[in-house]
């Protein structure tokens, strides 16, 4: 299942990513929390993607579940979110989220900074 806003998908997480997050949701007492995934301004290309976890959804939140998990974003994010694809990668050059967004016209090296 996909956020959708106008029934365009907004978010699709990997099943890796996902059960990389219930695994830290696990880990840090979270359970049952929500997926925070957002925008915010910074970073090396001029906006990074930034996931936390919060206990309830803002009314203008768009909602998504992915089995036990409820991913929320707010309707500025997912401006700049729509169609992006989030994996969790563990592997010999190291681990951590990937961002696959066709929004992005450029992002940098690390993976999580880029520019709209």
């Amino acid at each position: 299942m996909s956020l959708a806003v106008a029934d365009k998908p907004v978010v699709a997480l990997t099943d890796n990513a996902v059960q990389h997050v219930l695994r830290l949701m696990e880990r840090e007492k979270k359970m049952g929390a929500l997926l925070r995934v957002s925008v915010v301004g910074g970073g090396c290309s001029g906006m990074s993607y930034k996931m936390g976890f919060e206990e309830k959804p803002a009314e203008t939140d768009k909602l998504a579940q992915f089995g036990n998990l409820t991913v929320i974003v707010d309707p500025k994010s997912a401006l700049f979110l729509s169609g992006i694809e989030i994996d969790y990668v563990d592997g010999l050059n190291g681990s951590g989220f990937t961002y696959n967004n066709p929004n992005a016209k450029r992002s940098c090296g690390c993976g999580t900074s880029f520019s709209a």
